[in-house]
């Protein structure tokens, strides 16, 4: 039972409401290294909802598709009550789950789609992103398929994640985006020159994902952090020893903000994101029920106009060192075309 109430948002035109705060359930199954039990991750979405989140974002790329199994599992009870977005554009194979490249050809879109209802145990999806552009795919073609299954009553809202603004204003003229999922944070801003302001003019919602900086904006990242054997930062160039202690004053500065409004230096750097726009709905994701409760609590912030003039002049000046992440995975953004 639903217990709390956060504020909420709508992303894009069509009426898809949602709570402030999403929960991205990736590193539930996936990425990070230290995967926790069927069952405590379970409860943290179950607790999540019973906190006031509505939005649950998933792929089928995570795990792969156990993350799918394992959100659709967990939400099933109250699958009314809630928001699910998933992605396709990967081409997986479905037995061994190796990962070959990317494929958004309209045929395998549907058939992602598929396979990802039986795995959400539903027979809709909420929100349905395409995950990468593919460069072998007109971005029409990707938009067209999602437009067919929006008809087929397979899914509701249309989606692209890493989308740069001329893929976003195609895809648009298609079939009516609600919204743009990109990395964005106070220490990876890029989208801001240009897939804002496309998104404000459009009225598609933005999604932040990783809007911790992959943990690093928490403040709990120190050089003596020991990530575990298969945690995608340990080759991201940002999380070297030497990066992390260059980053640190972005750290500093929200611990210095947040001690000024009794607050994490999380909850500032989403109190950040959720004063930018009212269509700006950021997804962290964890592991732990005391950081999801701290996580949420970023949406009773209210910065000033000052605040966040103070935060957004001193982040200016501070240069970030390293890529966001691999070469590999910076290669499939099209964030800045």
């Amino acid at each position: 039972m639903n217990t709390t109430k956060l504020s909420t948002r709508y992303l894009g035109k069509d009426g898809l409401k949602v709570s402030a705060l999403g929960l991205g359930c990736m590193n539930l199954t996936w990425a990070y290294g230290n995967v926790v039990s069927k069952e405590a991750a379970i409860s943290l979405i179950r607790s999540a909802f019973d906190l006031g989140t509505t939005l649950f974002d998933t792929a089928e790329i995570y795990g792969p598709f156990t993350d799918e199994e394992l959100v659709g599992e967990a939400l099933a009870p109250i699958r009314d009550q809630v928001v699910i977005s998933t992605k396709f554009g990967f081409d997986i194979n479905p037995t061994t789950g190796q990962i070959n490249g990317l494929n958004s050809r309209p045929e395998h879109i549907k058939k992602v789609a598929e396979g990802s209802l039986k795995r959400l145990h539903t027979d809709y999806i909420d929100l349905f992103y395409q995950h990468r552009i593919d460069p072998n795919v007109p971005i029409e073609d990707v938009a067209g398929a999602v437009k067919d299954l929006i008809q087929e009553g397979k899914v509701r809202h249309f989606g692209l994640s890493e989308a740069g603004p001329r893929t976003i204003r195609r895809a648009h003229a298609v079939q009516p985006l609600s919204a743009v999922q990109n990395e964005y944070s106070l220490w990876t801003q890029d989208s801001r020159a240009a897939v804002l302001p496309t998104c404000a003019e459009l009225g598609i919602g933005f999604v932040p994902w990783s809007p911790l900086g992959m943990g690093y904006l928490t403040g709990k990242v120190t050089t003596s952090t020991k990530f575990a054997p298969g945690d995608l930062r340990n080759m991201f160039p940002r999380f070297t020893p030497e990066a992390i202690t260059a980053n640190q004053s972005l750290v500093d500065l929200l611990t210095t903000i947040g001690k000024q409004k009794d607050a994490t230096p999380a909850q500032i750097a989403l109190a950040w994101l959720l004063a930018q726009a009212a269509w700006i709905v950021p997804i962290p994701g964890t592991t732990k029920l005391e950081h999801l409760k701290e996580n949420l609590g970023a949406d009773s912030i209210v910065l000033t106009p000052e605040e966040f003039a103070e935060i957004d002049s001193a982040a200016a000046k501070i240069k970030v060192h390293g890529d966001r992440t691999s070469k590999a995975l910076l290669d499939q953004s099209d964030e800045m075309s």
